[in-house]
């Protein structure tokens, strides 16, 4: 039984609609539909599911419409496929003179009678799905078996079945082969024991006897060396001695650095001298501004070439050539199909893998393109390249634009005229790079004025407290009380190795509120998707503090890996979370970015898979390098040749 079945155009007037059921109306769902697949490009995929609705549509490109048909997920209609493609098939036919000549006015003034001859495709359609009869048994007569003659059946003794005597041939053949296979090896095996026979012939037999006992020694001296382990010319004494550097410190009083902090009083940690030129890099940017990622390109004036001479196809070298080189050729005035696609489609689709793009994604988007063009009429001086070029572009920074923009800074003075601190938890795999975009994080919120608490949440790996002590002690000397009216910007909350990650974290957010700081940053210890313990604790962390924000620290060096990360963590966050709504990720920060030239295809992968924006992209070792994502310039790095 099928919920709704509506028609409306691009532009989105209704042409017409069929509510099958009593219930809510069509609306909120279709526009979900519009929302998350139609202007986020992801159409690779003609299925939808929105709350307990599964929605399939299909797009015609010629006259700009769309199709939806609705109905319950827990349903498996099989005749929905047929029936949306006879009503396509049927709507265009019937209104095509319309649609043509009046276009646009046509569907404002428009009347579309189609009740009739929807619901004569639907009876067409259920019909023709329904389960057929089951099939009857043979008879004796029918069966294989009936044909067979009695002699046929009758063994006689020593003689084997057919069959077996064909295996048994098919093994004979197969050992005549490894025989025969074998036979140059022991030909070659014993030519060399004639040739040796020879040779002993030609000596005496004290002399051959003489050498078989030499021969015989020499082995077993051998085998006994073999055997003979060297003795040590010293015991060694057990127990491993510590390492002593020469320019370390032996005093391990000295050293030890684990009560010099307590929950990040700022009298209790020194400030360190260093250079401050090191630690900011740029000297002439503007304090607490967050720059756009750039990327220049010099292939771009190649790239708008296009070759409009069909009897000389030539491949280009600089810009698209490379990846578009095929299919040159003029196609004015013609509805794209998808044959004429499909080769630039291929060569798309492994550009984009070579760019890191996560092999599934690809291949989602270049189905996404395609659906988005076939059947689009071209214009004269349009090749296929060009077009399917320019779909590609608009769908890839569609994606790195998604619905929601994340805006820390407003979210922050929110926050303080509720007088809270806002919380911002990082989580992802080992080695991102978490604890250090932590701390640019933390430099660029002070710079703006606002202090941060960092709480000391990995409480796993060796050195993760510390790290986080470096990073505050340098931050303070960066941004010293005497240049706040004595206000402490940045402090530490920790409270050693071996603690409940979420009961620090509940702890530091009371002490930031009584405290009165404005953000608390959460650093918790790196973890594999696929270990289910942490991925637990980690998703009790969330439950239980309800940060504001919470964000994926990935590195651009990944492929195809980023996705199972981002869908993994997602899910463990969805599956262990005790809330019926649960809090999953809100936000990506794109560690390494410095490392990977143009080879930008995490950045797709990652937003593709989860709809949520890359807030931050960490793009080296100081705390100034840190940039907000620019769409068209990861678009024009990916697109690069």
């Amino acid at each position: 039984m099928l919920d709704f079945f509506t028609i409306f155009s691009k532009g989105g007037l209704v042409l017409w609609c069929f509510q099958g059921v009593r219930g809510p109306a069509a609306t909120a769902p279709v526009n979900a539909l519009i929302r998350s697949v139609l202007l986020q490009e992801r159409g690779g995929n003609n299925s939808f599911t929105h709350e307990a609705l599964t929605l399939k549509y299909k797009l015609d490109n010629q006259f700009e419409l769309v199709f939806v048909v609705g109905f319950q997920k827990i349903l498996t209609l099989t005749y929905v496929d047929k029936l949306i493609d006879d009503v396509h098939k049927e709507f265009r036919d019937k209104y095509r003179n319309e649609f043509q000549q009046k276009g646009a006015l046509g569907l404002l003034n428009g009347t579309f009678d189609f009740k009739d001859d929807f619901m004569r495709l639907l009876r067409d359609a259920e019909e023709s799905s329904k389960v057929r009869a089951p099939t009857v048994m043979k008879t004796f007569e029918q069966s294989l078996k009936s044909q067979k003659t009695v002699k046929c059946m009758i063994e006689t003794r020593g003689e084997k079945p057919k069959e077996k005597v064909k295996n048994k041939k098919n093994k004979g053949s197969k050992k005549d082969g490894t025989e025969a296979v074998a036979a140059p090896s022991k030909a070659s095996a014993g030519d060399k024991q004639l040739s040796a026979a020879g040779d002993k012939e030609e000596l005496t037999k004290d002399e051959i006897l003489q050498k078989n006992r030499e021969e015989f020694f020499r082995r077993h001296m051998k085998a006994g060396e073999k055997s003979r382990s060297p003795k040590p010319d010293a015991q060694k004494e057990k127990g491993k001695k510590p390492r002593v550097w020469d320019l370390g410190n032996s005093n391990a009083k000295v050293l030890d650095y684990s009560n010099s902090a307590t929950n990040g009083s700022a009298e209790a940690c020194p400030v360190e001298e260093f250079d401050p030129d090191m630690a900011l890099g740029d000297k002439n940017r503007e304090p607490g501004r967050l720059y756009d990622l750039e990327y220049e390109s010099d292939d771009e004036a190649e790239e708008e070439k296009v070759v409009q001479n069909p009897s000389k196809p030539s491949v280009k070298k600089g810009g698209l050539g490379g990846m578009f080189g095929m299919l040159k050729g003029l196609v004015g005035s013609k509805s794209l199909t998808r044959e004429d696609m499909d080769p630039v489609l291929e060569k798309m689709k492994d550009h984009l893998i070579a760019k890191n793009v996560a092999a599934e994604i690809a291949v989602q988007l270049c189905e996404s393109v395609a659906k988005k063009l076939e059947g689009k009429v071209m214009g004269t001086f349009t090749t296929v390249t060009s077009t399917v070029k320019q779909a590609l572009q608009e769908a890839l920074v569609q994606i790195l634009q998604p619905q929601r923009r994340v805006d820390v800074l407003r979210d922050v003075m929110d926050a303080q005229r509720h007088r809270r601190p806002y919380v911002v938890t990082f989580c992802g795999v080992n080695g991102v790079g978490k604890s250090t975009n932590l701390a640019k994080i933390s430099f660029w919120l002070i710079e703006n004025g606002f202090s941060v608490l960092i709480a000391a949440c990995d409480t796993f790996r060796a050195g993760a407290v510390e790290q986080l002590r470096t990073h505050t002690r340098r931050l303070n000397a960066l941004h010293p009380p005497e240049s706040h009216g004595g206000r402490t910007m940045v402090q530490l909350y920790e409270k050693g190795y071996g603690k409940d990650a979420a009961g620090i974290a509940m702890e530091a957010i009371s002490y930031a509120r009584n405290q009165g700081f404005d953000v608390v940053l959460v650093d918790t210890a790196g973890r594999m998707q696929d270990n289910a313990p942490l991925m637990t604790a980690l998703a009790k962390l969330i439950a239980v503090n309800a940060p504001d924000l919470v964000l994926f620290v990935g590195e651009a060096l990944v492929g195809n890996e980023a996705v199972d990360q981002l869908v993994k963590f997602n899910k463990a966050l969805a599956d262990h979370s005790m809330a019926q709504t649960p809090r999953l990720i809100d936000g990506i920060v794109l560690t390494k970015f410095d490392t990977i030239d143009d080879k930008v295809g995490a950045a797709i992968s990652m937003t593709y898979i989860t709809s949520k924006p890359i807030v931050f992209v960490g793009t080296g070792q100081t705390y100034c390098d840190l940039r907000s994502l620019n769409a068209k310039a990861v678009v024009a790095a990916l697109m690069k040749a």
